[in-house]
Order: structure tokens, then sequence, then C-alpha cells
């Protein structure tokens, strides 16, 4: 009687701070710049709490990128970003494939789970918040 007594108080806190974490979602700020390097960027990711704004430290946050106007044809494999002195603020290098339109997939794992899609115009020296394409891709057949 007291193991299961044990248990059930055991998972209702588990699936309480679950539940916490669920409701907690992550806002996104994306700055990017060129570096030396063709095709490479730093990218310095500030995340949030959507609904306080405070900021999201702690966490691991993996950040990825493709293309929406070739979907499957140019993907880049999510690398960690690493935690900045400032709470909340995380830095990655990213190398593209081509410069253009690309959709960040940033990755939010440990005690948060969440995933927010940046979408950013990348040209040869800069970066800028972009949209993504609308109607068919220019490299499809018409």
């Amino acid at each position: 009687m007291w193991t299961r007594r044990a248990f059930a108080i055991l998972a209702a806190a588990c699936f309480a701070g679950g539940a916490l974490a669920a409701d907690i979602r992550a806002k996104a700020e994306v700055s990017c710049r060129a570096t030396a390097e063709s095709l490479q960027y730093d990218c310095t990711i500030k995340l949030t709490n959507a609904r306080t704004n405070a900021p999201l430290a702690g966490v691991t946050l993996m950040v990825g990128a493709d293309m929406p106007s070739m979907p499957m044809a140019h993907n880049v494999r999510a690398v960690k970003a690493e935690a900045e002195a400032e709470p909340g603020t995380y830095r990655a290098r990213l190398e593209l494939e081509m410069t253009g339109v690309w959709a960040l997939q940033l990755n939010i794992g440990g005690p948060l789970r969440d995933r927010v899609v940046k979408v950013m115009r990348f040209e040869d020296k800069h970066a800028t918040p972009g949209s993504a394409p609308k109607g068919p891709s220019p490299h499809q057949k018409r």
C-alpha cells in the first residue's frame, strides 16, 4: 500500500512539473552576421518566455535550417548553440549551402521543450529577417 501511495505522489509531481513547462512558450529574436568565410554566419539568438519576456536560460538549443523554396533539397544539419554570459542569449555558427531565404528551426530542449521557426534572408555580407516566398518556387518548372 505504501509503495502505491509513494508512486502516486511521485507521478503527480512529475506530471505537474511537465504541465508547467508545457504552459511556457518560447519567443526568439535572431540576428546573424556574415563571417570572413563564404556562406558562414554567426547568429545570436535571444530566447524569452513569450508571456512574461523573461530570459530562457539553462535550455539546450539546436539550430538547423532549410530553404522553404526548395523543400528537401537544401537542409543544414542542426548545430548546438552555446550559451552566452547574458541569460537567455545563445550563439551558433551556421554554414549554409547558398544565399537566399532560409527557415531557421530553433529546437529547445531541457526543462522546456519548444520549437520556434524564424525565416531569414541570407546574402553574401549580411542577413535580415525575411519572409517565405509566395507562390511556386522560381526553381520549379512551370
